[in-house]
């Protein structure tokens, strides 16, 4: 992107910023900008004024993310403090969109409200929604009441159900339109019992999957999973694991990246992973569990960025 004039802004902007340490698997090169507004309005007035040539990439926690080695040629716009309030009226949760998953789901217990299926979710809710994340049977297509968003072209719209045509893993919500604030309205229960069901989750998760290391959560999406719509083919009974384990790949690895041999879904960095590692290792995985199984494996996991450009060969280290 050429180096032009920003809008002035209440947030923090920030030019060249490395975006790996925004990521949950550590890895990426830097953004053009980094644009972090102070409120909804900020953002508004931000995206309004901004040059409508500049791309821009809304990024959550950075907890579903591969950012490539070369960076991002764009705006990179993340919520925080401004975004992370909850409130709670009946049976309906109100909550910015930077608010994590698993804070949505303790303060929404607390008042017998049943969103626990979130605990476990790593991410926030503005995420959630983009890509209709769930677990244990439920999805945020389930209790999505409405989303307040701006559009790249600074305009303020409330989405409905209708509007984001909620699918396994995605939605139709256009890549460049920031969600700010987030209405579910869940089923009521105990408090007592609703957080005793989410120690239980978090207690078969941190059994069953690589919680300690740096990871992005599932890597690929199961085989022909679909949204929880009340299909009667609504089913998940072929699973990535089981195929990925077929094929021979629990704990193959590349470079620093490696599936990991607690959840062979799981993709880790074990410490020295650059981004292509990471990606070419999930690519090395869909061609064998093609070749063994004859199943295309879908990257749940979103990739971004330009690739690290090429050294020239003659170009190499100088000795004094």
């Amino acid at each position: 992107m050429t180096d032009t004039a920003m809008p002035a802004v209440r947030g923090r902007l920030t030019q060249n910023r490395s975006l790996a340490d925004l990521t949950w698997l550590r890895v990426g090169g830097p953004a053009d900008w980094l644009f972090q507004p102070a409120d909804p309005e900020d953002l508004q007035d931000f995206l309004r004024a901004l040059r409508g040539d500049t791309p821009v990439f809304p990024m959550g926690v950075g907890s579903n993310l591969i950012v490539r080695d070369g960076g991002l040629r764009a705006v990179v716009i993340r919520l925080g403090r401004g975004f992370n309030t909850i409130t709670v009226d009946g049976d309906t949760v109100t909550c910015g969109a930077a608010v994590l998953d698993a804070h949505v789901a303790r303060k929404a217990a607390d008042h017998g409200i049943d969103l626990t299926f979130l605990r476990t979710i790593p991410g926030a809710i503005g995420g959630a929604v983009r890509m209709n994340a769930g677990c244990y049977g439920s999805y945020m297509a389930d209790v999505f009441v409405s989303a307040r968003a701006v559009t790249r072209a600074g305009e303020v719209i409330t989405l409905r159900p209708d509007d984001l045509n909620f699918q396994y893993r995605q939605t139709d919500l256009a890549p460049d339109t920031v969600i700010f604030e987030v209405t579910l309205r869940g089923p009521t229960g105990d408090p007592q019992a609703l957080h005793a069901r989410m120690e239980d989750q978090l207690a078969k998760r941190d059994a069953t999957q690589p919680t300690k290391d740096r990871s992005a959560g599932s890597t690929f999406r199961n085989p022909a999973g679909f949204s929880s719509t009340g299909r009667a083919d609504d089913v998940h009974d072929l699973k990535a694991w089981k195929v990925i384990d077929e094929a021979g790949l629990r704990g193959h690895s590349r470079g620093g990246a490696q599936m990991s041999e607690k959840h062979s879904n799981f993709m880790i960095n074990i410490g020295t992973a650059t981004a292509a590692d990471l990606e070419g290792l999930g690519e090395e995985v869909r061609k064998k569990v093609y070749d063994s199984s004859g199943i295309t494996l879908e990257w749940e996991i979103m990739r971004v960025g330009e690739p690290a450009p090429e050294k020239d060969p003659g170009q190499g280290d100088k000795q004094a």
